[in-house]
């Protein structure tokens, strides 16, 4: 059936791929680079404005004075 589904999305494409609304097609060979290629497609997407902002003035930190609890936390697994 690939004949089949091949013959089927191109003329889904012919029939939708418009400039308004293009069509996009990810090669999906790597899996994590294709998602991070696709996140960085859409964030391209997305019309980004510079906004001002007033400098935010931070209050002096105050470390050393809470002693962290001794529970026995789980981690999950660093791989990579």
């Amino acid at each position: 059936r690939w004949d089949d589904y091949t013959r089927v999305r191109d003329e889904m494409f012919a029939a939708t791929d418009t400039a308004w609304a293009p069509w996009y097609v990810a090669r999906s060979e790597d899996k994590k680079r294709v998602r991070l290629n696709v996140i960085s497609h859409l964030l391209k997407q997305v019309p980004y404005k510079d906004v001002k902002r007033a400098k935010v003035k931070l209050p002096k930190r105050k470390v050393g004075r809470y002693k962290a609890a001794a529970h026995p936390f789980k981690y999950v697994e660093e791989r990579y």
